[in-house]
Formats: structure tokens, C-alpha cells, sequence
């Protein structure tokens, strides 16, 4: 992503639910907080997060491995945000795991290693979020084979 200015705008629809419109043609994602707060009737603020984090690493994973011409798909990849108290007694995200699976076993994978070595540093939002919260990152291909 070059350098620029992101903006995306919430509209308030009633209580804790948000639109949120992204621009251009992007759909609008109405966000919720769950009960008791909110309805629940959308994704909640920290399940945004853990979708942008583990949509950048899968993105980043993708380009890193399209990179050298190999095909890895399809990816998926299952966040998990463990959510608790502070020292203050607030809740927080204390910490992200995002498991990126490989559609396709390792070995029919070239220049593999390089690849894992390298792609969470091109992470942007992964790397900046990183920055205050603990993010744990494992790749398995797919015959389950832990390769990070």
C-alpha cells in the first residue's frame, strides 16, 4: 500500500450500532458491541481489529509467495483476541494469535522459507498494532504442518 490518508466514516444508527462506509465501492458494515451493551447485530470493535489483522498478515502472506510465482491457495487464516482487565480494571485486547493455513502441503511451495522469514514486516496494520498489543503469528500448510 503506497503512503496516504485512510478515512472511513461511522454514522450512529441507533444505540451501539454503526455504519461504517469505507468509500468508493466498498459496502457499508454496520458494527454492533454484544450484549449487554449493543445487539450484537454486527461485528464488534474487537472483531474488526482481529479481521484487519488477520486480513493484512493473509494479504501480506498472499503478495510474499506471489512473489516468487507460487500458488497457495486458499488461505485461511482463524484470529483468536483474548480480551481482559488492565491493571486499572478496563477491558482491553491483551493479545492477538492469527493461524494463516496454506491450502496446499509445503513441500509443493518454492522459496518457502524466505517467504516466512519476511512477510509480517510488510504487515502494515499487523506491525502497527503490534506495537501495543502482543501478536503471535503460526503458518501450517495444508496437511497441518506447523512451518512457524
Amino acid at each position: 500500500m503506497s503512503e496516504s490518508k485512510v478515512q472511513v466514516q461511522l454514522h450512529q444508527k441507533q444505540d451501539y450500532q454503526f455504519d461504517i462506509h469505507f468509500g468508493g465501492a466498498a459496502p457499508v458494515v454496520m458494527a454492533d458491541e454484544p450484549a449487554p451493551l449493543g445487539a450484537g447485530q454486527g461485528p464488534s470493535p474487537v472483531q474488526l481489529l482481529a479481521a484487519a489483522v488477520g486480513s493484512c498478515l493473509s494479504d501480506s502472506l498472499l503478495f510474499a509467495l506471489r512473489k516468487f510465482k507460487q500458488a497457495p491457495e486458499p488461505i485461511r487464516c482463524d484470529v483468536d483476541a483474548e480480551v481482559g482487565r488492565n491493571a486499572q480494571g478496563r477491558l482491553r485486547v491483551l493479545g492477538i494469535r492469527a493461524v494463516l493455513t496454506l491450502g496446499v502441503p509445503a513441500a509443493s511451495l518454492e522459496h518457502l522459507p524466505r517467504v516466512l522469514d519476511q512477510f509480517e514486516g510488510y504487515c502494515t496494520v499487523t506491525q502497527s498494532v503490534g506495537q501495543g498489543i502482543a501478536i503471535t503469528v503460526e503458518v501450517v500448510d495444508a496437511l497441518g504442518v506447523r512451518l512457524k
